[in-house]
């Protein structure tokens, strides 16, 4: 599985939410590959099945096949932890 984490600038926060998805990834026991791009580098997305970033990225995002997870608080893995295991099952 294709997990990509996406910021606006450089790969600062898109990387912060990279490494707090690795650590919820492991204790939920689900295996996938998490990669933090930059907006401009969204053909690194096209075939992920999740993408995770903020809600002022979701219409540069576009239209996707991937659940576009819209992280609040980048930092707070108890909100990836509820949001990623909504989408993983």
């Amino acid at each position: 599985m294709k997990i990509v984490a996406i910021c606006g600038a450089g790969i600062g926060s898109s990387g912060i939410l990279k490494v707090n998805a690795e650590r919820v990834l492991k204790k939920l026991d689900i295996e996938a590959e998490v990669t933090a791009v930059h907006l401009d580098s969204l053909d690194l997305a096209r075939d992920a099945q999740v993408i995770l970033t903020s809600a002022e990225f979701v219409d540069a995002i576009g239209k996707t096949f991937a659940d576009v997870i819209v992280i609040e608080n980048f930092f707070d893995t108890d909100e990836l932890t509820t949001k990623l295991e909504a989408s993983l099952g």
